[in-house]
């Protein structure tokens, strides 16, 4: 009979504990994320983060171009920023199509700014 005292406080510690190694979406219902280049992030990766995006999936690039909302030419954290969170959206909000190669970051505090909302 000790053998059956000894395992009974183990399966019930297990079924207690069996979801809290899964991953979650923590949000509030409403609350929204964004997926923003990780502030320090080389030029070099801005820029092969914004050509993969923009040449590779079905993002439409425009807003970030010459006319578009959100055209910033001198801020090219910005462009990026921007293009990255829109494949993120696109891709349903998954916490691995924000990662770039370490260069993304999620946020949970609406980075837009005055002219590209």
């Amino acid at each position: 009979m000790p053998k059956a005292q000894i395992w009974f406080p183990f399966i019930i510690l297990l079924c207690i504990s069996s979801g809290s190694f899964m991953r979650v979406n923590a949000q509030a219902p409403g609350q929204g994320s964004w997926c923003v280049a990780k502030p320090g992030t080389p030029i070099k990766q801005l820029v092969k983060n914004l050509n993969n995006v923009c040449s590779n999936s079905s993002v439409h690039c425009e807003v970030v171009s010459e006319g578009g909302a959100c055209y910033d030419p001198i801020n090219l954290y910005n462009s990026a920023s921007v293009v990255m969170n829109l494949y993120y959206q696109n891709q349903g909000r998954q916490y691995s199509k924000c990662d770039f190669e370490g260069s993304g970051i999620i946020s949970v505090t609406d980075p837009s700014y005055e002219f590209a909302k």
